[in-house]
């Protein structure tokens, strides 16, 4: 029998002796460290730390590491986490009618490429909906009004509970939540903007940002609040573009730039590399 390999995240303020508790728990149930990282916030005197690890002792179970790390000293005021490495998240992907970022996701999932297993796809139009049967994944369409939104994210609040969802990632999903929905996936909803906000709002912005002779496109891929667009952010990334690109190869770029962005926000959230700290994150890439 293989080794299971974990992940242990824990945050806490800085202070003496914290590697070395985590370090001693480690080894006296029989488990080698794989990968460790850590670091400390200077100013706000904070501490965070992630270890991937493998128990050796196939008879070490996910309650027994628990017990153990909930007897580090309280001094520390220890917040932490517990996962196993090779469990893939599930993951409910959102879309509206642009399908780029969706496509990108639904194939690193297939590929294994992703630390995770799309449970859904969901989108207030239909015409995504061969894109998730290619992938023989269920697709729901849930249409959205002013009319209808409450019974929408209802119905959306319903499926997640249901599929059992660890991870919401809003795919080009061109629709608000409301801020009780937000409050409710707090740390656990992806959202991908492109980053030339506040500039060029609404419609065809690459479009916009290619009149205006823009010479760098880009994305943000952020955790969702309230605070429309204003999430922690997890990554961003960029494309140079010049005179010599037309508005459809800029756009094109900055597609691209989403999918980049995108995939290794959801990849790093899913292998357990971000942590939350305010209104920013620290990320063990």
């Amino acid at each position: 029998m293989s080794a299971i390999r974990w992940v242990f995240t824990l945050t806490c303020p800085d202070q003496p002796g914290i590697v070395q508790a985590v370090s001693t728990l480690l080894l006296e149930h029989d488990c080698t460290i794989v990968e460790s990282q850590q670091f400390v916030e200077r100013e706000a005197g904070r501490f965070f730390m992630r270890v991937e690890f493998e128990a050796l002792d196939p008879h070490v179970t996910a309650d027994t590491l628990r017990a153990g790390f909930a007897g580090l000293p309280q001094r520390f005021s220890p917040e932490w986490r517990l996962l196993e490495a090779g469990a893939p998240q599930r993951v409910l992907i959102m879309v509206s009618r642009f399908g780029h970022c969706l496509n990108d996701l639904l194939f690193r999932a297939h590929s294994g490429a992703l630390n995770a297993k799309v449970a859904a796809v969901v989108s207030n139009h239909a015409n995504l909906r061969y894109l998730a049967e290619a992938y023989d994944i269920p697709f729901r369409h849930i249409p959205v009004t002013p009319e209808t939104r409450t019974a929408a994210e209802t119905e959306l609040s319903g499926l997640v509970e249901d599929l059992e969802i660890d991870l919401v990632v809003l795919a080009r999903y061109m629709q608000i939540l409301s801020p009780d929905l937000c409050k409710k996936l707090d740390g656990r909803a992806i959202n991908i903007h492109h980053s030339m906000l506040p500039s060029f709002k609404g419609a065809r912005p690459y479009y916009q940002a290619h009149a205006k002779g823009v010479k760098l496109v880009g994305a943000t891929a952020h955790y969702v609040t309230p605070d429309l667009d204003e999430g922690p952010i997890i990554e961003q990334e960029m494309a140079r573009i010049d005179h010599s690109l037309t508005a459809d190869e800029a756009t094109t770029l900055g597609r691209d730039a989403e999918c980049l962005a995108l995939s290794r926000a959801v990849r790093w959230h899913c292998e357990n590399r971000v942590l939350l700290h305010g209104n920013r994150t620290i990320v063990f890439r």
